[in-house]
């Protein structure tokens, strides 16, 4: 099995179209998406790590 980790930099407030198609033009099956919250000085996401599994 192989796997690719896309980083995918979002503003959770104003990427959602983006996401998705970034999801749909994905090949493989996605079996995991890891939020990167940054605690300071507040609390947001600023990218999300997106694990591809390959056929």
């Amino acid at each position: 099995m192989k796997y690719r980790v896309h980083r995918f930099d979002i503003s959770m407030t104003r990427d959602q179209r983006k996401l998705e198609t970034f999801l749909n033009s994905l090949d493989g099956e996605v079996v995991a998406v890891i939020p990167n919250v940054t605690p300071i000085p507040a609390t947001f996401v600023d990218f999300l790590l997106i694990v591809e599994k390959l056929n």
